[in-house]
């Protein structure tokens, strides 16, 4: 039975039979708190376990937000009404009832909101709308930082457009470009795709941007992250210098500040972000003394019967791929996501995964970010992350859309 700290101070749960204190009193965690990027990454050790631990989690006390729209309200044609109607969009997140509206009208937009809270769709709609009797072929290219988060987008866009006769192109790594090559020479009304395999197409000058209308950079922040900068400048460099843009990220730094105000004209700033964790996210630290501890503690909580839908981070692809094939050896349904792993091996996984053929999902930060996947149980951190910031990204996997979620963060214990 592993040690999880439960915050109780009535009953204090057991390590081996001993009886161990709540929250982080008792505990020797004497590792420097995380400073900051850049240095720091790859010192896991330096992000202090106190971190990992928030209690603190009281849905009850929630207010709930109080949308000044419905999407009915929203100038949306009759086709598009009917999708939404049938995906049983009623009332708008908070990123989609203040967004929608300028985006609508042809402003330049900044949404920053936290993952899970329905920003694909923020802009998806508004698009789609604007996309109504426009000639222009490609009109639109949407950028994300991952091969998941476009193949997301690019559903999504296909169920909200249903029977409008607009049509999308799929870009990215890890699929044939011949055949990607093929599509955009039908001259689709919207491209999307991952920085690298834009620039391939454009260097090919099979993507041309000149007569774009809208760019839309999702996930800007985790780009900057994985060093797409230049390539995003060139992309920006491509299209004409009258367009919209609309701007998406978690966070907003000097950086980020930097940029909108290079890439963006007078733009509308729509900020709907929370706290730096998830108020819904209750995390916890599990200790282990060593390897194979760690894995006998691992393996006691995914047969618990809560344990529905469980999301596993390892630091390496390798080590990520071991886990899976052991977990399935354990008669544990898993598999695994990394980056060894072809698109088609990936899309399988996830979809897998998403439809409870296994209930467990083996990945690398690879798939930390920008993911939708419905109803995560429980994030488990099996390897720590090396940033602090890859942790918030990581645990976001669950207590999405105001739901409950749980965190566990495997620490060794300390003497």
């Amino acid at each position: 039975m592993p040690y999880i700290n439960r915050g109780s101070s009535s009953a204090r749960p057991t390590f081996n039979g001993r009886p161990r204190p709540g929250g982080t009193r008792g505990r020797n965690f004497s590792r420097p708190q995380q400073g900051g990027r850049g240095s720091n990454r790859g010192k896991s050790s330096t992000i202090h376990p106190s971190k990992y631990i928030n209690k603190s989690v009281e849905k009850a006390a929630e207010v709930a937000y109080e949308p000044q729209h419905t999407f009915a309200d929203f100038a949306f044609g009759p086709e598009l009404k009917f999708n939404i109607e049938s995906k049983g969009y009623v009332n708008p997140s908070p990123i989609q009832d203040q967004a929608i509206e300028p985006i609508l009208n042809g402003h330049d937009v900044i949404g920053l909101a936290n993952t899970g809270t329905g920003k694909t769709a923020a802009f998806l709609l508004p698009i789609i709308e604007r996309l109504r009797g426009v000639s222009v072929r490609p009109s639109v290219l949407i950028v994300s930082p991952t091969r998941e988060l476009a193949q997301q987008i690019d559903a999504e866009f296909r169920a909200f457009s249903k029977g409008m006769n607009l049509y999308s192109t799929l870009v990215v790594g890890g699929m044939n470009i011949d055949r990607q090559i093929r599509d955009l020479r039908r001259r689709p009304h919207v491209i999307i795709g991952t920085p690298g395999r834009i620039i391939d197409l454009l260097d090919r000058r099979e993507l041309h941007c000149g007569n774009m209308t809208t760019l839309v950079l999702d996930e800007a922040d985790r780009m900057l992250d994985m060093g797409f900068l230049p390539p995003i400048r060139r992309i920006v460099a491509e299209m004409p210098k009258e367009r919209q843009t609309l701007f998406f990220s978690a966070t907003i730094t000097p950086e980020i500040a930097t940029i909108t105000a290079q890439f963006l004209d007078k733009p509308v700033t729509v900020s709907v972000r929370t706290s730096e964790t998830s108020d819904h996210v209750e995390q916890d630290v599990v200790e282990f003394t060593s390897q194979d501890h760690k894995y006998d503690l691992l393996i006691d909580m995914l047969r618990k019967d809560n344990y529905d839908k469980v999301l596993v981070f390892c630091g390496k692809k390798f080590s990520a791929q071991r886990l899976a094939d052991k977990l399935n050896k354990t008669e544990i349904a898993a598999a695994a996501i990394h980056g060894n792993k072809s698109q088609s091996q990936r899309t399988r996984a996830l979809d897998a995964f998403k439809s409870g053929k296994v209930s467990v999902l083996v990945a690398t930060d690879v798939a930390a970010r920008g993911l939708d996947i419905p109803n995560v149980s429980h994030v488990i951190n099996f390897d720590t992350p090396q940033v602090y910031e890859d942790y918030i990204h990581r645990i976001g996997r669950t207590g999405r859309g105001g739901a409950r979620g749980h965190a566990h963060t495997f620490v060794p214990k300390s003497f």
